[in-house]
């Protein structure tokens, strides 16, 4: 892979030492996690994205030579192979390129022009090309056999071999690829009696808009909908300007042989390079929307999965429901379950036992915080805990993917004696403990913070999401004495068959004291040692730097750092004076250089720092369902997923709400994330109610002040200040709603 270091580097506009360095490292088996965080030094301290992007160009670049190679082989076979073809198959630069070079050699099914050169109507092709003077008729006549009964059958299959000579053009073909890139337009129309059936994709009943501006939500709209038979769909420029592209490459002059030749061009367009490019464009336009959709979704899962975790606590959750009652359970500072109950809050016959249940299990359990489902019966379920006045923090929990956990072969492994009622509200108690340890034992796209994600290649949005996942456990890091088997194998180097080993090794022993100890564990060796210790914390280990993200490879280094300054390594530990004293370049080696020594320093300073930030608590409106939501309300809410079109906000009733993206920043953004992150706290103001079709429209800006009007308010106010008096006061409509406040108040008293 290093051969394309520099092909890489120009395209990522990474020095070609960082590139070579980074594909080093990733032939040797090491992790984009272990190379972001552990390796600095020799990758110049580019980042995980960064490493990621250059090991996803690797795999591309390879998946081109592999195919080069064998168009080249293909070719070479047939006997065909020349320098010139050699030249141009070296100078292509991607996969559609080497394809239109190796389409006249490619083994396919018989074709007309095939037939034709067979019925011995190749010359004539070839005369028609040459576009001399001479009668058209009467030279086609010469080409009469067994097989071409008139002049112009010979004229008809002529065109039919000149019009895959143009097809099979490969000068032509990226003129085309060129024309359709510019002003290829994407068009969308409802076929004949889908209207009312396929009246979801009315906004593409009559569509147009260019492939160069479509966004990638529209693209996979009308792919759906075209897949579903309810759509149309066509990618195209307009004919005339194709043609007129083809036509000077061909066409020699006025003569009748030049009109057959126009003849063949139009066919060659119409028949197969329009179908085509057009099947080529739309696995490319696919393509980029899978890509855009699954970064969307990756990112939305990132910041899921980091969310404010309440950390060791003793929780009750439960799970609400209304005909079967709401599930309760109690989980220890560990998750670990101990007891479970049934109340029925929606019942005035059994609302006391239920409320005698709860304040019965608080007590006996020393319950610190209240955790409950967001799902049906959770608003009233909340209200019901409230008006107890338990004096607890009460948290609703996303429960998006907690019953497909509930019925998985995990946790059936976890809990066999329990019904999935009671699996189900253990992690909605675990995912407010600890958000990332229970979300990665679901399958990331039942968590519910895509965006099409059953539209996008699986395989890709599979494979992005695992490194998601892998990304943010390894940033956070894993208490090794309690981590379950599923949260280990995302650790650098770890894997399934290893976590299910550690986890073994782990109950035999009782707990581990020391990272050395996993040396031990079966099937563990050197390297899998070195990927994965510096991401796995023991809390209570012997040796202080074990709690830390400190390698165990640079302990000598923290060793003598203590020694320098006449201390042990516990007392060096958020000694920050002293560490801050550290001059990282002193300590610089061949194994160890500045950068990691830096981030030794730092982590240090504050050893085993979560990254997550902390949990908050969030109080809802008094609305319960979408038939108390009026238009002008402003609301409090929640952000619970994030597309390129807007972001969904949960208000407090079973619809999210939208905010479309032109509604959320008085500033104009093309991306919500450049301003919202999932799990934001928001006010917002509910513009339109739908409740036919259970749609709620939201804003954020107009909650909020226009800017140009605050700034108008500060510079008459500055300006004001700056004179001496008499001044003039400010006009009350220019001025915030705080300044004009104080402006009544100064003029006319309370």
């Amino acid at each position: 892979m290093s051969a394309f270091a520099a092909l890489i580097s120009a395209k990522l506009n990474i020095r070609v030492t960082q590139v070579e360095a980074v594909l080093s490292l990733l032939n040797e088996a090491a992790t984009v996690p272990f190379i972001a965080r552990y390796r600095k030094d020799k990758t110049g301290g580019l980042d995980e994205v960064q490493i990621q992007q250059i090991q996803d160009e690797s795999k591309l670049f390879k998946e081109f030579y592999d195919r080069k190679l064998f168009i080249e082989k293909t070719i070479t076979e047939q006997n065909k192979m020349t320098d010139e073809l050699q030249k141009k198959l070296d100078a292509a630069s991607n996969i559609a390129e080497l394809e239109d070079i190796y389409l006249p050699f490619k083994p396919k099914r018989k074709t007309k022009a095939q037939t034709a050169r067979e019925n011995g109507l190749e010359p004539l092709a070839l005369w028609l090309l040459e576009q001399q003077q001479n009668a058209v008729l009467e030279e086609a006549s010469k080409f009469i056999n067994d097989n071409i009964k008139t002049s112009e059958e010979a004229l008809q299959g002529a065109r039919d071999i000149v019009a895959e000579m143009v097809n099979e053009d490969a000068l032509v073909r990226a003129k085309l690829r060129k024309l359709f890139e510019d002003v290829a337009q994407l068009q969308s129309k409802v076929l004949t009696g889908k209207e009312a059936e396929g009246i979801k994709y009315k906004d593409y009943f009559e569509f147009s808009e260019p492939i160069s501006k479509i966004p990638s939500h529209r693209i996979l709209a009308i792919l759906r909908g075209f897949l579903e038979g309810f759509l149309r769909m066509s990618i195209q420029p307009f004919e005339e300007d194709a043609i007129a592209l083809i036509e000077p490459l061909y066409c020699k002059g006025m003569t009748e042989a030049g009109d057959q030749v126009k003849k063949a061009i139009k066919d060659a367009y119409r028949r197969l390079l329009q179908p085509s490019l057009e099947s080529e464009f739309r696995s490319a336009l696919k393509q980029k929307a899978d890509e855009e959709a699954i970064s969307v979704f990756a990112e939305n899962l990132r910041q899921l999965l980091l969310s404010a975790p309440l950390g060791s606590k003793r929780v009750l959750a439960i799970d609400p429901g209304y005909r079967t009652g709401c599930k309760v359970v109690c989980l220890d500072e560990k998750g670990e379950l101990q007891k479970t109950d049934l109340i029925y809050i929606h019942e005035l016959n059994r609302l006391y036992d239920s409320e005698y249940k709860i304040k019965e299990l608080v007590k006996q359990y020393q319950i610190e915080t209240i955790a409950i489902g967001d799902g049906t019966a959770g608003r009233e379920t909340e209200q019901f805990i409230k008006k107890m006045g338990l004096g607890l923090p009460i948290f609703l929990v996303n429960e998006d993917g907690a019953s497909i956990y509930s019925a998985s072969e995990i946790a059936r492994e976890e809990f066999p004696d329990q019904d999935i009622t009671v699996r189900g509200s253990v992690s909605i108690g675990r995912r407010l403990m600890d958000p990332l340890a229970e979300l990665v034992k679901i399958d990331p796209k039942s968590i519910g913070v895509g965006q099409y994600q059953h539209d996008v290649n699986q395989f890709r949005l599979k494979e992005k999401l695992d490194q998601t996942v892998i990304s943010c456990v390894n940033s956070v890091g894993v208490n090794l004495n309690t981590a379950s088997k599923h949260l280990l194998s995302y650790v650098s180097g770890i894997g399934a068959g290893l976590a299910e080993n550690i986890v073994r090794y782990r109950s035999e022993i009782g707990k581990f004291s020391d990272r050395n100890q996993l040396l031990k564990v079966p099937r563990l060796g050197g390297k899998a040692f070195e990927q994965c210790a510096g991401f796995l914390r023991i809390p209570d280990a012997i040796n202080p730097l074990d709690k830390t993200s400190v390698h165990p490879e640079a302990y000598e280094l923290v060793e003598k750092m203590g020694a320098d300054l006449g201390t042990d390594i516990k007392s060096l530990i958020t000694n920050n004076i002293a560490l801050s004293n550290i001059d990282p370049k002193k300590y610089v080696s061949e194994k160890l250089g500045e950068l990691t020594i830096r981030d030794i320093l730092n982590e240090l300073k504050k050893p085993g720092l979560d990254p997550r930030s902390e949990l908050e608590e969030f109080e809802y409106a008094g609305i319960y369902k979408i038939e108390d939501v009026q238009a002008g309300m402003i609301v409090p809410g929640v952000v619970t997923n994030i597309t390129r079109f807007g972001a969904f906000v949960d208000i407090g009733v079973k619809q999210d709400g939208l905010v479309h993206v032109s509604e959320i920043s008085h500033q104009y953004i093309t991306d919500p994330n450049e301003v919202l992150k999932l799990n934001d706290k928001v006010h917002v103001k509910v513009t339109e109610v739908d409740i036919a079709r259970k749609r709620i429209a939201l804003s954020i800006k107009q909650t909020q002040e226009a800017p140009a009007r605050t700034q108008r308010a500060n510079r008459s106010i500055s300006s004001n200040a700056a004179k001496p008096a008499p001044r003039k006061e400010p006009e009350i409509a220019d001025l915030s709603v705080n300044d004009a406040l104080a402006l009544l108040k100064k003029k006319f008293g309370k």
